[in-house]
């Protein structure tokens, strides 16, 4: 049997959780290239039985399931995957399995970045090393209003810490109650509140066609030019043009972006060479906890599914 790891960027899939039982009766492949081109994704796992995938990094759309005639298992890290067509699969009887998830490292990265935004910590790290001191004066976030975009398990976490540092902390997003707000300590805003009155914005959204372009141009213009956008939900939620544009005009403050479309970035992207800005690439699920857990259960999926029982399948018509 041929197993394929996509998207090991890091080369640590195979160091980072116990193989052994899966190696015993199969072989195992790691990629740790990107390949974006559908032909030459196609072309490249057509030969596996089982493929495992790190989040998003690659989809799996009807179009390619169906260019992948001895796939069997997909196995993707986290129980949610909205890059997979799960129809398509169960109709060619593949098997989509997940893994369970620690939840909280993207909000840890938030917090990076707000942090790194108010004491301009990256630029204070490179004039350090040039041989310059204390290039900038940073801003004190205590007296500040942290706004919320999303109050889910992330936004939730988030936000209290937040209220830790002392700040009012506002939230809003379609669906958000007043019962949810009260129950993390915060405060219920309108959309135009929200974005008028933060001078921390911090998105934690999932993508949907609702909330795709959510953060426009006129969004933006709403922002204090003083203010600063977090953005680790996903790309798409903020029209990348648009944030280009308000960060080279001064719009707003500045920004923390971890997230993008296309990802990865493009080495000639826009920006890689914005002012006022810290960006990342998508790191907030990037820890060790977070890949021994997901490399861990996706190498328990592929051995209970070779032993005829399948774990944490998250599409159980395919089971037949």
């Amino acid at each position: 049997m041929r197993i394929a790891i996509l998207d090991d960027y890091q080369d640590v899939a195979l160091t980072l959780a116990d193989w052994s039982q899966v190696q015993r009766s199969a072989e195992i492949t790691v990629f740790n290239d990107h390949v974006a081109d559908m032909d030459t994704v196609a072309a490249r796992l057509e030969p596996f039985e089982v493929v495992a995938i790190m989040r998003e990094r690659t989809p799996f759309p009807g179009e390619l399931l169906a260019r992948l005639p001895n796939l069997k298992l997909l196995v993707t890290a986290g129980m949610r995957n909205l890059s997979i067509d799960l129809e398509a699969a169960t109709e060619r009887g593949v098997i989509v399995s997940g893994t369970d998830n620690v939840g909280v490292t993207t909000a840890e990265l938030a917090w990076g970045l707000i942090l790194g935004l108010a004491r301009r910590i990256p630029e204070e790290d490179r004039a350090t090393r040039a041989g310059q001191w204390q290039t900038s004066v940073g801003i004190s976030i205590g007296d500040k209003t942290l706004g919320i975009i999303g109050l889910g398990k992330v936004g939730g976490h988030v936000a209290k810490i937040g209220l830790a540092f002392g700040m009012d902390v506002i939230a809003w997003s379609q669906n958000l109650t007043p019962e949810r707000c009260a129950e993390v300590g915060v405060r219920l805003a309108t959309k135009e509140e929200l974005f008028a009155t933060a001078d921390f914005l911090s998105i934690h959204l999932v993508l949907s066609d609702r909330t795709r372009g959510l953060v426009g141009r006129d969004e933006l213009a709403l922002m204090k030019p003083s203010a600063y956008l977090v953005n680790t939900a996903r790309g798409p939620i903020v029209q990348q043009e648009a944030l280009v544009e308000a960060l080279e005009a001064g719009v707003i403050g500045g920004a923390g972006i971890d997230v993008y479309e296309p990802e990865p970035l493009p080495k000639d992207h826009p920006m890689r060479s914005l002012p006022r800005s810290i960006i990342t690439p998508h790191l907030g699920f990037v820890t060790d906890t977070n890949y021994k857990l997901w490399y861990g259960q996706i190498a328990e999926d592929i051995a209970a599914w070779m032993d005829g029982k399948p774990l944490r399948v998250l599409n159980p018509d395919a089971l037949g």
